[in-house]
């Protein structure tokens, strides 16, 4: 019988942590006997929102386990507790499978483990856990990595896709579609998490580029260049990259390409219109031209897109 432990301490994320629950913890021997042997390891009773927690064992017990699931790190600003880090890390070094959920990855971070592998967190998180252990490689657009020995999900809802992964490497994918039947989610979805990121339009207010941002969005179905944008911006190419990077974090190109993904994205939502109408309506061109770029950015194809979005 596996033996999963779950880390626990106060500060924790209880939907990550009822996510693991109900997969790990829940009596599932008429699915697969033996199924695994669960149990909570904290130092002492642990707040977690307005739940309290008694674990089944202490933190030492860690070392004991199979597989490790660290949940989400509610506060990234705050360093994870010193202890829990140590038990996280002696566990990886007693030989068991270490995965953490959402911002999990910060307390696998402040372990060691990130280092000289890859890594995921939630998107909104990314760049502060790359930051922070610049030895890791930290992928924004996945759902999961899976290292063999430490893997890390994106947000929420990647937390799950990461418990069935590690349902389906330890007892096939029969089986992982079963749970995934009786919690009612998709065993496996496809893409990354760049399909659940929102791009906004920044808001300058009394920017120089305030008025280019409007007259862009109304002309996304035209071939517009970097030197139209100038041209209506009146400054000089060089001077509307600058102010373009300082504004947005990108080129004009990458945010007008960006922004012709997102009204893609909104047309497939909300509308019956063919790939290739929306291909036309975004400025695309074709519909090859668009699957190939949506696919690129967003990790699916726009037909998926829509099955999965569509209202």
């Amino acid at each position: 019988m596996p033996a999963v432990a779950l880390a626990v301490t106060d500060g924790m994320l209880h939907y990550e942590l009822s996510v693991a629950v109900e997969v790990f913890g829940a009596d599932l021997t008429h699915t697969v006997d033996p199924w695994y042997d669960f149990s909570f390891c904290g130092s002492g009773p642990v707040t977690i929102g307005s739940f309290r927690l008694e674990p089944d064992h202490g933190l030492d017990h860690l070392a004991r386990a199979d597989t490790v699931i660290v949940p989400g790190w509610a506060d990234t600003d705050r360093d994870p507790p010193g202890e829990l880090v140590d038990a996280v890390r002696a566990a990886h070094a007693a030989g068991a499978r270490v995965a953490s959920l959402c911002t999990g990855a910060f307390v696998l971070g402040a372990a060691g483990l990130l280092d000289g592998r890859r890594a995921t967190t939630h998107w909104a998180h990314t760049r502060e856990l790359a930051r922070r252990h610049p030895a890791a490689a930290v992928d924004p657009d996945v759902l999961y990595v899976d290292n063999g020995d430490v893997l890390t999900s994106a947000g929420k809802a990647a937390a799950m896709d990461l418990c069935l992964h590690l349902v389906r490497l330890d007892h096939g994918a029969a089986i992982a579609n079963k749970v995934a039947r009786r919690l009612v989610v998709p065993p496996h979805r496809e893409g990354g998490q760049a399909q659940f990121i929102a791009t906004p339009v920044p808001a300058p207010g009394n920017h120089p580029l305030g008025a280019l941002f409007p007259w862009v969005l109304e002309r996304l179905d035209q071939p517009l260049t970097v030197e139209d944008l100038a041209r209506h911006a009146r400054m000089s190419s060089r001077h509307l990259g600058r102010h373009f990077r300082h504004l947005t974090g990108t080129t004009p190109l990458r945010w007008l390409h960006t922004q012709r993904i997102r009204r893609a994205q909104e047309l497939l939502e909300t509308t019956d219109a063919t790939v290739d109408t929306i291909a036309a309506a975004t400025g695309m061109g074709t519909a090859t031209t668009l699957r190939r770029h949506f696919h690129r950015t967003v990790g699916v194809p726009p037909d998926t897109y829509r099955r999965t979005f569509r209202s």
